[in-house]
């Protein structure tokens, strides 16, 4: 049994935890695995660069970063022509009440549900326009933006940037233990299984439009902020710089590009279903070609938007510079992934699968799923991230779900889950910290306040993912 195999996983988990920092965490673990399988001072670096360059070289795995590149920098085009801000304006001049300000923010994520990040500065700035009139505190109503930021994204399966890393990290696992299948169709099974999410979503549905506080919360509000003047709380301009004061305004910028992301990849997850699957119908529509069809759509709604842009004398150079401004902003993200492929080349090479299989094949089939959330959350919380708890976690947990013989749709939706727990409400977190940002919220007080609800859908989780296989 080769435990060496292991080590680079706990290294990484164990320097994340104690950093709270993922890329280099998981750069440490890419590094170790390649002085484990070339233990000598020159030829564990190369081999780790190898690592990483097999990763990147991947076709797939190319396509994801040049999704990610493009539609994030298609985001930037959204943002500079007035898109995000046009969309704020427009809301908060026509919406007026609490059932109209809560159903805009239900319902607008059927359009902004690209990204938790996007979906929280198209919808915060308008709550924070509407905060006097809301019978509600900020760090109530940022709940509730929340809940249908990272919770409701993790569930869509098309047109958002998450699809592609789920994706992906599904196939690195599935490929280290010799398991054939298409991830995306993984993935779309997994959907079901992701219990917090579900839970999630359900405890803000009932917060947004049914509960009423018997006591008014506002410990996570910057109070040294607030006593400069009430009169700063409804202005939501410049409180990000998606609507800052200098930009024009026109939603239509937001909705145009967004449908057509959504309507392109349809028409070309069916039409490469048709030409390289042979199928007809709803089999066209759900193939193998996803990936595919989500480059080719974000390329063609860029290219469409551009060209209308400059129509609409919007100058040529600026929106390049945008465009490329916004695909770097995805940089991070990208470096994020070209370390977890890296740390899976050196698994492999280091049989990590094999010595998982042999070494946890005791634990029963009806805990893995339970077992797997729980860590994952842990992990999740501490170091604030759902795709590095994703990379992480994943390879481990259908490695144990193979030899266990668990359901592989159940555990992988488990992972997705447990990573979702902390997306939302580690005070690390990226959702977090934006939030508070635009609410004016402290943010470790704010995370402390969503800790609790976030608790019990966490516990409804565990609670059917531990009874979920008495019944299968």
């Amino acid at each position: 049994m080769n435990w060496f195999s292991i080590i680079p996983f706990i290294v990484v988990v164990i320097t994340a935890i104690a950093t709270k920092q993922v890329i280099p965490s998981l750069f440490f673990g890419v590094v170790v695995a390649g002085y484990l399988v070339t233990p000598d001072w020159l030829g564990g670096m190369t081999q780790a660069l190898e690592f990483v360059i097999k990763g990147l070289s991947d076709p797939n795995n190319l396509k994801i970063i040049i999704f990610l590149y493009a539609f994030s920098g298609l985001i930037g085009l959204v943002r500079i022509s007035g898109g995000i801000k046009g969309f704020v304006q427009t809301a908060t001049e026509k919406i007026s009440g609490r059932k109209g300000a809560f159903a805009l923010t239900w319902l607008s994520a059927l359009g902004t549900f690209s990204a938790p990040s996007f979906r929280i500065v198209t919808i915060a700035p308008v709550m924070k326009a509407m905060v006097k009139k809301l019978p509600m505190t900020k760090q109530e109503l940022g709940f509730v933006i929340e809940t249908t930021a990272s919770p409701f994204v993790v569930l869509v399966p098309v047109a958002t940037a998450f699809v592609g890393y789920m994706s992906s990290v599904i196939g690195l696992s599935l490929d280290q233990n010799g398991i054939e299948g298409d991830p995306y169709m993984f993935f779309l099974r997994s959907i079901p299984y992701n219990f917090f999410a579900i839970s999630m979503i359900l405890i803000g549905f009932y917060l947004s439009f049914f509960h009423k506080s018997k006591k008014q919360a506002t410990d996570a509000e910057n109070k040294d902020s607030e006593q400069q003047g009430e009169e700063d709380d409804d202005q939501w301009e410049d409180c990000h710089p998606s609507v800052s004061k200098d930009l024009p305004s026109n939603y239509w910028h937001l909705i145009l590009p967004l449908v057509s992301v959504i309507i392109f990849t349809f028409f070309f997850m069916y039409m490469l279903g048709v030409k390289k699957e042979g199928a007809e119908g709803f089999e066209a529509l759900i193939n193998a070609s996803v990936l595919d069809a989500m480059v080719l759509a974000v390329v063609i709604s860029i290219a469409w938007f551009i060209i209308y842009l400059k129509i609409r004398s919007y100058p040529l150079r600026k929106q390049m510079n945008e465009l490329v401004t916004g695909g770097n902003e995805m940089m991070s993200v990208i470096l994020l992934l070209a370390m977890v492929w890296g740390l899976s080349k050196g698994s492999e090479a280091l049989n990590f699968a094999q010595t998982i299989s042999e070494s946890l094949q005791w634990i029963p089939a009806s805990f893995v799923a339970v077992l797997v959330f729980l860590i994952g959350c842990a992990l999740s919380y501490f170091i604030g991230s759902s795709w590095g708890t994703w990379g992480i976690l994943m390879p481990v947990g259908v490695s144990i779900a193979t030899v266990s013989g668990s359901s592989l749709p159940i555990v992988i939706g488990a992972v997705f889950a447990s990573g979702t727990f902390g997306a939302f409400s580690s005070p690390l977190s990226d959702n977090t910290n934006t939030t508070a940002g635009i609410l004016n919220l402290n943010a470790v007080r704010y995370a402390k306040f969503k800790f609790k609800p976030a608790a019990m859908a966490a516990g409804v989780a565990a609670v059917l993912y531990l009874a979920l296989p008495f019944f299968l």
